[in-house]
């Protein structure tokens, strides 16, 4: 109990200070905004010759893409500001273990994030009047964009942890990221294959988080998908809590 009490703690205090910097307001917006106006000028969503009444492809393409810049933008600031500013040794002094203040921070990150993703469901209603949607494919789809999104900002937590610099963070964790995205797209992945082997390239694009993106948008929740989401975000977790216990050594 005095585990998640401390969680708990953490985490709304770290909550709090999103929205206390309005980082957590312009987060949720421009992922809203952003969202939909791609869905709405670029894939044709009101067209009368659409036969596809799915969210899959009108919709559930763009969130991979925003949130692989948006997640560190939420997340570069849970342990690179409190470097900077010299909290962390006040934090760390602090009755509670390492490990309920980077689950707290992460949690704290990771709601914005759900808040941002659950303020698109307008959309849903939206396709739900206009046609039959499939509604395995659209829950489908949220559950790949939050899966998706706390693995960036888990991704984003651990570099957090390394630098004091809340630029170098958001640079570095666009970068891991867009890498991890890249891998899966298909001319990366025909290259592979031509240089590789098609093997290799199988293997390679497996370590992506867009394809078991694509899998789950698809409707397509299978437990390797599952237990790749949560092995990134466990790992990047324990980086994190390598990083902070040598530095609070």
């Amino acid at each position: 109990m005095s585990a998640l009490r401390n969680i708990w703690i953490v985490f709304k205090r770290e909550l709090k200070a999103q929205f206390n910097s309005m980082l957590a307001y312009v987060f949720v917006v421009i992922f809203v905004v952003l969202s939909m106006a791609l869905t709405f000028w670029f894939r044709n969503f009101f067209d009368p010759n659409a036969q596809d009444a799915s969210l899959e492809f009108s919709y559930f393409m763009w969130p991979a893409w925003l949130l692989m810049f948006l997640a560190p933008a939420v997340g570069m600031r849970l342990w690179s500001e409190e470097h900077r500013t010299g909290t962390i040794e006040l934090l760390l002094t602090m009755p509670v273990a390492t490990w309920h203040a980077i689950v707290g921070k992460f949690l704290a990150g990771l709601a914005v994030i759900t808040i941002a993703v659950a303020a698109s469901f307008p959309i849903v209603i939206t396709v739900a009047y206009l046609g039959d949607p499939d509604n395995g494919t659209v829950w489908g789809g949220y559950l790949a964009t939050f899966f998706y999104g706390a693995a960036c900002l888990a991704i984003t937590c651990a570099v957090s942890a390394l630098t004091r610099s809340v630029v170098a963070c958001l640079i570095i964790s666009v970068t891991i990221c867009f890498v991890l995205l890249l891998i899966a797209v298909p001319p990366v992945q025909d290259y592979f294959s031509d240089v590789l082997g098609g093997g290799a390239s199988e293997a390679i694009s497996s370590f992506s988080m867009f394809s078991h993106y694509n899998e789950m948008k698809r409707g397509v929740v299978s437990l390797p998908n599952l237990v790749f989401y949560l092995s990134m975000v466990g790992f990047c977790l324990f980086a994190t809590s390598v990083v902070i216990k040598s530095k609070r050594a």
